[in-house]
């Protein structure tokens, strides 16, 4: 494992909380938002893929 990836995990980064600071980022351009989104990580990620045209609900 390289140490970037070991570093990440050890400091409780997970892949939900980085996809969803990524998408919160993208939309809001605002920190904060992007903090509270990447507390609830994959419950955001979910609520995206569902609220957005095109996505998982069509």
């Amino acid at each position: 494992m390289s140490g970037a990836t070991n570093t990440a995990a050890q400091a409780g980064i997970g892949l939900g909380s980085a996809i969803a600071v990524a998408i919160s980022w993208s939309l809001h351009k605002s920190i904060i938002w992007a903090i509270v989104h990447g507390f609830f990580s994959w419950f955001y990620v979910i609520y995206y893929a569902f609220t957005r045209p095109g996505g998982l609900s069509g």
